[in-house]
């Protein structure tokens, strides 16, 4: 089977990367915009540069590789960027997603688009598949979009939605909740962290997992892909310093209303997970084993 994947020097990405070219039934595609920032030990994969807001270039690499399958990682994913510079937030999270559909319209690929808990308001949660989107920042509007797009092709398709994915990559260009809050406490820094959202924070690895399994099965129709555990980031911090023995008397407890951001976030998401369980046979760590293989990899590298 052959799989390319967009967007491979994210975080997403490189853990797809690593998990498929382990496969040996698996020939992958690694593309992205810039050269390739993956490790040299990340196994077999071809590579090439690929922007996909480029609507030809997206048509040419397609229809060099015909894959079987493409997982589309690649999105502008900073929230409040998205609030500040929409016209690239529509490029990337909209219009590359309709040049993918075009392309697997021409070659009978079936696409796996990954999405997001943002694109609801945040009123109630855990969520389901079938919940109505509604969302409350530019970011989830631009996510939404793309999600309709796909939905309304007449192509093989599934969307794969996820939340608040953590992990560590090569190179990487973005830090995230849990090496913010080991980061900030090994300084001895006093952090605010909020206690009023709820969300299931989603190991990379289990997240690249979950769209494995819909390419290969290749699934359709939507799955929430992410952690099982419903979780404040102030759960999160406590759990962060507790597992890696660190003053947790530096983190503060605050709420949403203290922090000036560009965009709004919506306060209680958090995925059911019991689809992909189901269907795909998709099993995510809890959050303390999601910490442990984090530490792990910190120690590798």
């Amino acid at each position: 089977m052959k799989i390319l994947i967009t967007g491979s020097n994210g975080l997403l990405g490189q853990k797809l990367v690593k998990l498929m070219s382990a496969k040996a039934d698996i020939e992958v595609i690694a593309t992205a915009r810039n050269s390739d920032r993956l490790p040299v030990n990340y196994g077999s994969y071809e590579f090439h540069p690929l922007d996909i807001t480029d609507e030809a270039a997206v048509l040419d690499v397609m229809n060099q590789y015909k894959p079987d399958a493409v997982i589309n990682t690649a999105a502008m994913t900073n929230v409040d960027q998205c609030e500040s510079e929409k016209e690239g937030c529509i490029d990337l999270n909209v219009n590359a997603v309709k040049y993918l559909i075009k392309a697997c319209e021409a070659t009978g690929s079936h696409l796996v688009h990954c999405s997001t808990d943002f694109i609801f308001d945040g009123t109630h949660g855990p969520l389901d598949e079938n919940e109505k989107p509604n969302p409350v920042n530019f970011y989830g509007e631009s996510k939404l979009e793309a999600e309709t797009l796909v939905i309304n092709s007449n192509i093989s398709w599934a969307i794969a939605r996820t939340v608040l994915v953590y992990g560590i990559a090569n190179d990487m260009s973005r830090s995230n909740i849990i090496l913010w809050v080991k980061n900030s406490l090994e300084n001895g820094k006093e952090i605010n962290v909020v206690d009023d959202q709820w969300r299931t924070p989603t190991l990379a690895e289990d997240l690249a997992n979950g769209c494995y399994l819909i390419a290969k099965k290749k699934a359709k129709g939507i799955y929430n892909i992410s952690g099982k555990d419903m979780l404040t980031p102030y759960d999160m911090a406590i759990k962060t310093a507790d597992f890696f023995k660190l003053n947790k008397s530096l983190i503060h407890k605050t709420d949403g209303s203290k922090f000036k951001q560009p965009a709004k976030r919506p306060p209680k998401t958090g995925f059911i997970i019991e689809k992909a369980r189901k269907d795909l046979g998709y099993e995510p760590h809890s959050f303390e084993e999601g910490l442990k293989v984090l530490s792990e990899q910190m120690q590798v590298a």
